[in-house]
């Protein structure tokens, strides 16, 4: 377990966010948590090679391949002996606990480039056609100082490598939300790895739109790279190995929302489906201090509400677009701090959350 325990993951727009922008509630009772108010254990996210530290989440929307509408698709970005940066493998479990292997990515099977090799990360998306794309930030031994900047992985619905995504403008993706209309899907990644592993407070982390045309079991087409937020905080930890900019989702109006770990703030980036420019300093702050400790995984609830989880204890809280920190929801009694990362809402369900406390998929319910 880490310090960060964090997301993406990060909510995958279009068919995972679910539901319409509806009038924001203005008191807690009105709030998407307020009836979400037990904790079940879904199943354990270690696979039978033991890597542990489950961060990345995306609910499958549509059945293909290997993939089944309703299951989740769960990163974990430790190998067995808990060294970060070095998990490769992705696991895929029903609601109802049934747990299986989608993906082991060996760095041999990449067909492309990804500096440092596999260290599976909390960004994690699904494309049209069941195509799966994840992060990675790799190490050689689990430390900051053999950190690389990796790239994103693209992997077919059977769960094979089809290419990497890499360059300038990837480095160390932490985390990731996807929007798609047809054949063409945008990406939002944050990059908590610009200028490399340096030590101190860094304030060059990015938030970088890549825009694809895609089809089924074939490695996506980049057609454009835009930045669209820079100067956003962060640092390396040598129990959390890097604290940044983690959780993203889009609403319907454009605007896109940010988890700002170190800044323990929410901030709201406007336009940015369009925006030509970066937002200097990450986008203007939508929600700071509060019940806010250390935002890290970030989704949107079917009423338009911002859902957070929290680092520095094991909540889970709710804000509206307006910046209204609403209440929250003890998502880990017992390990509590540093064990929250991922989380997404489920359609009927309730909200499932990795916790890498534990080692688990749980449900607030």
């Amino acid at each position: 377990m880490t310090v960060m325990a964090i997301l993406g993951a990060a909510a995958v727009v279009g068919a995972s966010i679910g539901g319409a922008a509806s009038p924001y509630p203005s008191s807690p009772a009105k709030a998407f948590l307020m009836p979400l108010k037990s904790v079940s254990k879904v199943a354990s996210t270690v696979p039978a090679n033991g890597d542990v530290n489950p961060y990345g989440i995306v609910r499958v929307a549509k059945s293909t391949g290997r993939l089944r509408a309703g299951d989740l698709l769960i990163s974990n970005f430790n190998d067995k002996a808990n060294a970060q940066g070095t998990g490769t493998t992705i696991v895929q479990i029903s609601p109802a606990g049934k747990r299986s292997l989608f993906a082991t990515i060996s760095a041999r099977s990449l067909p492309g480039k990804c500096p440092g090799g596999v260290g599976l990360t909390t960004a994690l998306a699904l494309l049209p056609g069941g195509n799966v794309v994840v992060g990675s930030l790799p190490t050689k031994n689990g430390k900051s100082a053999t950190a690389n900047v990796g790239c994103l992985i693209v992997l077919s619905s059977q769960g094979k490598p089809l290419s990497t995504i890499a360059g300038p403008n990837i480095a160390g993706p932490w985390d990731m939300t996807a929007m798609s209309t047809g054949d063409e899907s945008t990406l939002f990644v944050s990059n908590v790895l610009v200028g490399g592993p340096t030590k101190g407070v860094q304030k060059n982390s990015t938030v970088l739109r890549l825009q694809l045309q895609t089809a089924p079991n074939m490695a996506p087409k980049v057609l454009e790279e835009q930045v669209v937020a820079e100067g956003i905080s962060r640092r390396v930890d040598p129990e959390a190995l890097v604290i940044g900019p983690t959780g993203l989702a889009l609403a319907k109006n454009g605007t896109l929302y940010l988890a700002d770990t170190l800044a323990n703030r929410i901030a709201s980036i406007p336009e940015a489906m369009t925006r030509t420019t970066p937002a200097k300093g990450g986008g203007t702050t939508l929600t700071s201090g509060g019940k806010l400790r250390s935002p890290l995984g970030l989704a949107l609830a079917p009423n338009g509400d911002i859902l957070t989880t929290n680092a520095g204890n094991g909540n889970i809280v709710e804000t509206t677009p307006a910046g209204k920190q609403l209440l929250t929801r003890t998502a880990d009694k017992e390990t509590g701090a540093g064990s929250l990362f991922g989380l997404v809402v489920s359609p009927g369900k309730g909200v499932f959350y990795v916790d890498d406390g534990d080692n688990t998929l749980r449900l607030l319910h």
